[in-house]
């Protein structure tokens, strides 16, 4: 159980969430436009993916784009949101026949029509695979999956489906976007920066986290491994202490 010491130093993660970060300095640095950045963080986007079953990972989340995001300038939301549809299309075939089973969480109806189409038949298309579990954060924000998740079991209390004294933490969690899915493990984060960006944070209350001093354009497969590995040299307590 989660609420008992255990000294976890030799397990892989099976649950990793990544912060994508530095995409657009990265492009920047070089004289490129930002969105050269964000092509060239979807690369790197496939072979992580692809890299995931060979490194024992089950689950991988990904934080595309927050609800803080549509802040940027409009030429390069739109170049984002093409971006994703592109992605979806390019790929859905390859996840599709590698076991990957692939689920969007955010708030969606901001979302154009036609994305919210792809996301929502790539999900119908994946939903037996079980070889890996691919998470994507679009239009996501932590704040905001806790305000709709509150609001909607507020919704069940005052009409009478739900008791409040039967709001516990397994049924709020059930009201989040990531009801079904394991906790995360371990939480990298890109870039040098040092911050957890408003990402799941109910889920990541007892992840690991690992700030890499790498942008994500340049984030390689071995670089992956690599914290993975360090990952295994930490000890996990949960609040308590090691018998």
């Amino acid at each position: 159980m989660r609420d008992e010491a255990r000294d976890q130093r030799g397990c892989m993660p099976a649950h990793v969430a990544i912060i994508m970060d530095g995409n657009g300095r990265w492009a920047e640095s070089r004289g490129l436009s930002r969105l050269n950045g964000h092509r060239k963080g979807a690369e790197v986007v496939r072979e992580v993916v692809r890299a995931c079953p060979d490194l024992g990972l089950t689950h991988l989340t990904l934080f595309a784009f927050s609800t803080e995001n549509w802040k940027r300038p409009v030429r390069e939301v739109l170049g984002l949101m093409a971006l994703f549809r592109r992605y979806i299309r390019a790929e859905a075939d390859e996840l599709a026949t590698k076991g990957v089973q692939v689920r969007f969480i955010g708030e969606r109806s901001r979302l154009h029509p036609s994305l919210q189409k792809l996301m929502a038949g790539l999900e119908a298309r994946t939903a037996g695979n079980d070889q890996l579990v691919l998470t994507i954060a679009i239009n996501y924000g932590g704040r905001d999956e806790l305000t709709r998740a509150a609001r909607a079991l507020a919704q069940r209390v005052a009409s009478g489906a739900l008791a409040a004294d039967a709001v516990t933490a397994d049924v709020f969690a059930d009201a989040l976007d990531t009801t079904g899915l394991p906790d995360p493990d371990l939480v990298i984060r890109t870039s040098g920066e040092m911050r957890i960006s408003n990402f799941l944070l109910w889920q990541a209350a007892y992840s690991e986290y690992a700030f890499v001093d790498v942008q994500w354009p340049d984030f390689s497969v071995p670089e992956f491994a690599r914290v993975l590995h360090e990952f295994t040299k930490r000890e996990r307590r949960f609040g308590a202490v090691t018998a």
